[in-house]
């Protein structure tokens, strides 16, 4: 939280609690305001909640492990189908969501250690081609086994999918307050996935000034002397896998219940590379950098979807670029310039981050 106050303009050195109040009240406003808007980008918000618990769980890997993971997304469709198998009626199973999110989130973290250990000696551009084809693996699996015996349903996907229901209290149905009044199911999904990432971020905060965290940051830097100072990299690179891709597993779950519906068409390389560019772009082995990229560049498409078809119509009379073509065209660009001109990210990692002291120290 305190890397997050100390990137707020200007407030964020002058006066950190104020700016900390500023983040919680922009956090519980946002959802009201972009109704402003209409419910769409209300559910735009819903998937950037997603999308920051999938870049902090692949910052743990690729910022402080110093890991490159190019299929992360393999481990947001196990969570997805793990959901989609055990609570659709797909195979006419329907537990509750508190039994399928650990399941969800279990069988995440052992694939990440079935990735981990083939890739144990593997290190920068080898390491990043193996996880690349590990990630087209699982999403071609998914495309796929749906014959002879018809496991994933093939392309078509499976819909139908439970909502989360809460000690019964399901989140897909407005909250009626009173006779006049009622709370719509996509506040209610905002604030329980917000929940899920405040707590993911206190999570990795921890887990950074821990014992864990200053074990990958040792091998990040230079893993022959991680070694010989006695860490085992081995089961440090095992853990880092199996975490990140329990953060996978977890969004995957919550994805599926959201959505209602998965298909393979939604964990596609594209996807894993939009992620890593949302950690690259905030700011690799910093929390607030994965959570503010993750948000910006989320919310890019949809921006430019309102307005850059708009603006070439009334510029050229026709649309010369689609929405999705000039998104990956500007986050090229983002990338190139970051580069160059911010090679650390918006918001650049603190060396010192050992003891919470220091991580106080450093935001006054």
């Amino acid at each position: 939280m305190n890397e997050l106050v100390s990137a707020v303009p200007w407030l964020g050195k002058r006066n950190p609690m104020a700016a900390r109040w500023l983040i919680i009240i922009i956090a519980i406003a946002a959802p009201i305001i972009a109704m402003q808007f209409g419910r769409s980008w209300v559910r735009i918000l819903d998937f950037a909640l997603l999308y920051m618990m999938l870049a902090l769980g692949l910052n743990l890997v690729v910022g402080f492990a110093g890991l490159l993971d190019l299929g992360y997304i393999a481990f947001y469709a196990v969570g997805a189908y793990t959901f989609a198998f055990l609570a659709s009626p797909h195979f006419d199973l329907h537990l509750p969501f508190w039994i399928v999110l650990p399941l969800g989130a279990a069988f995440a973290g052992m694939a990440g250690i079935m990735l981990g250990f083939p890739v144990l000696r593997l290190r920068g551009d080898y390491l990043a081609i193996v996880t690349l084809g590990f990630g087209e693996i699982i999403r071609i699996f998914m495309n796929n086994l749906n014959y002879p015996i018809n496991i994933t349903n093939g392309p078509q996907g499976i819909n139908g999918l439970d909502s989360i229901n809460l000690f019964g209290w399901d989140l897909a149905r407005n909250l009626q307050v009173t006779e006049d009044i009622s709370i719509h199911s996509l506040y209610l999904y905002y604030y329980f996935f917000l929940a899920c990432v405040v707590g993911s971020i206190i999570f990795v905060q921890r887990l950074q000034i821990s014992r864990v965290g200053r074990a990958w940051a040792a091998m990040r830097d230079d893993e022959l002397a991680a070694k010989a100072i006695g860490i085992n990299t081995r089961n440090m690179k095992l853990l880092a896998f199996s975490l990140g891709a329990t953060f996978g597993g977890v969004a995957g779950c919550l994805f599926g219940a959201f959505q209602g519906f998965v298909s393979p068409e939604s964990f596609s390389l594209m996807e894993s590379i939009a992620v890593l560019t949302m950690v690259v772009f905030g700011g690799m082995g910093n929390i607030a950098g994965a959570i503010v990229g993750a948000f910006a560049l989320a919310l890019l498409p949809e921006i430019l979807r309102d307005v850059a078809v708009p603006l070439q119509q009334t510029l050229f009379g026709h649309v010369l670029l689609d929405p999705e073509v000039l998104r990956m065209l500007l986050l090229s660009l983002a990338m190139i310039l970051m580069m160059l001109l911010r090679p650390s990210g918006l918001i650049p990692a603190r060396a010192r981050y050992a003891h919470p002291e220091n991580l106080h120290r450093d935001t006054q």
